[in-house]
């Protein structure tokens, strides 16, 4: 895989992290991501164009608005350095195929839904609608280059099949998850079942998982209780993006594992192997 290409989508990531900042910032608060033009939060000084170069332009300030001095919360270089990482990684793992513009709109929402969730304990259907409608609307584009409309099938089939399961938990345990978490298990299931139902499972599990290990150490450390709310979607998304960086030799190995013939099988979907 040329590494100019590889830089050149991380550059994309940082600049998409950039505008993901925004869209955490303004969303939950139901304001506008385009206008007004951004500002300092305490003093309401417009950001110029020198002052909002990603990444950069944080270490440059040293960390604080030009004019009033606040600090600059480290939310905002971690979401942009975050998602040029992951945009790269995702360059380097599915190269310039069919599947990338799918994982990257769908890494992209998911970064953003995570701030949200971690920060706020929301998940916005303003940034979750939008995220499910681009991302279907790429594995469309993927699938008819590629005449592989029983993938678009799988994806509509894990889509509704995680909401509904999700929504059932939610009625039977409600305090168990918010409505929002259901709607990002639909998101999680249309994004992923392209590269069918077993990639949505270890999503799903190793989501789950991380989210106990990290209540559990709360609750050991007394920094948490068993009513303390935890950002499940936070762990959800991050389940998801783990699913597409590794989830397919995860599950080609597995599938090896219960059924020794499909070791020899080619992968669901056609990826790099990592370096």
């Amino acid at each position: 895989m040329p590494s100019v290409f590889v830089v050149l989508t991380g550059l994309l990531g940082l600049a998409v992290g950039s505008f993901l900042n925004v869209a955490v910032s303004r969303v939950p608060a139901g304001r506008s991501v385009l206008r007004p033009r951004s500002a300092c939060p305490r003093c309401a000084a417009p950001i110029t164009a020198r002052d909002n170069i990603p990444l950069v332009s944080w270490v440059l300030l040293r960390r604080r608005c030009r004019a009033c001095r606040v600090p600059i919360p480290v939310r905002y270089p971690l979401v942009e350095a975050l998602t040029a990482v992951l945009f790269a990684a995702e360059a380097l793992r599915f190269g310039p195929s069919e599947a990338l513009p799918a994982a990257l709109v769908l890494t992209a929402g998911l970064v953003a839904l995570a701030a949200c969730d971690a920060e706020h304990l929301l998940l916005p259907r303003r940034l979750l609608y939008p995220t499910l409608a681009l991302t279907a609307a790429c594995l469309l584009g993927a699938a008819a280059a590629t005449g592989q409309w029983q993938r678009l099938g799988s994806s509509a089939a894990c889509g509704v099949g995680a909401f509904a399961a999700f929504f059932a938990l939610h009625r039977s345990r409600s305090g168990w998850l918010g409505f929002g978490d259901v709607r990002l298990a639909g998101l999680l299931g249309a994004g992923l079942g392209w590269s069918g139902p077993l990639h949505l499972l270890f999503a799903v599990l190793s989501g789950s998982a991380a989210g106990l290990l990290v209540g559990v150490g709360l609750m050991a450390t007394g920094r948490a209780t068993r009513r303390t709310r935890l950002p499940f979607g936070l762990f959800l998304a991050a389940g998801a993006i783990a699913a597409l960086l590794v989830g397919e030799p995860v599950v080609h190995w597995y599938e090896g594992v219960i059924d020794p013939s499909a070791a020899s099988a080619p992968p669901h979907v056609p990826v790099r192997p990592w370096p």
